[in-house]
């Protein structure tokens, strides 16, 4: 399984602070299962939404590459502040 963590505004549109989501899918099929699941508003804040993977942040180029077994996903909205 993959457990899915939730911060701040993610979590407040998700519903949920965590979840988890069956194993053996890229980060991209991850995030439009869990747009599908939750709605558009979870949707917008995926879209511009940063990942960490077992506290390694992705970048697009790694977004395909399958997720391995019982892996964290950490998902962060843009924070605003100063």
């Amino acid at each position: 399984m993959i457990t899915v963590r939730y911060f701040a505004g993610a979590r407040a549109a998700a519903g949920v602070a965590e979840e988890t989501m069956p194993a053996g899918t890229s980060l991209v099929d991850l995030v439009t299962s869990l747009g599908e699941r939750h709605g558009a508003r979870l949707g917008a804040v995926l879209r511009s939404a940063s990942f960490l993977v077992d506290g390694v942040a992705y970048r697009h180029h790694d977004r395909d590459r399958v997720l391995p077994e019982a892996t964290v996903v950490d998902i962060l909205p843009p924070f605003a502040g100063g």
